[in-house]
C-alpha cells in the first residue's frame, strides 16, 4: 500500500499546517491580553475600594468628633491628622526627585 501525494497536495497540508499555527499563536496572545487587562482592572478596583474605606473611616471618626464635641486638641487632631497624611502623599506624588541625565544608548550626543 503506497500513499501518492502530489505536490500541491503536499503544499496546501503545508499551509493548512501553518495556518492553524497561526492562528492558535493569535488566540493564545489575544487571551493573554484579556487576562492581563482583566487583572489590572481588578487592581484598580481593589484599590479604589480599599480608598473609599479609608476615607469613609477617616471621615466617620471626624464625624463622631465633631458631633461630640468636648476637647480642643483632640478636634485639632483629627482634623489635622488626615490632612498631613493627604499633603505628604500630594507631595510626594507632585515632587520629581531625580533627574536622569544619562547618555542615551546608541551613542547619540
Amino acid at each position: 500500500m503506497t500513499i501518492n501525494v502530489t505536490p500541491t497536495q503536499l503544499l496546501a497540508v503545508l499551509g493548512v499546517v501553518l495556518l492553524v499555527l497561526w492562528v492558535w499563536r493569535a488566540s493564545s496572545r489575544r487571551a493573554k491580553a484579556v487576562a492581563d487587562t482583566a487583572r489590572k482592572g481588578g487592581r484598580l478596583l481593589s484599590l479604589t475600594g480599599r480608598v473609599l474605606v479609608m476615607a469613609g473611616v477617616i471621615v466617620g471618626v471626624q464625624w463622631v468628633v465633631i458631633t461630640h464635641r468636648g476637647d480642643t486638641v483632640l478636634l485639632l487632631v483629627v482634623l489635622g491628622l488626615p490632612a498631613l497624611f493627604a499633603a505628604y502623599t500630594l507631595t510626594r506624588a507632585l515632587t520629581i526627585t531625580a533627574w536622569d541625565d544619562s547618555p542615551r544608548r546608541g551613542g547619540r550626543r
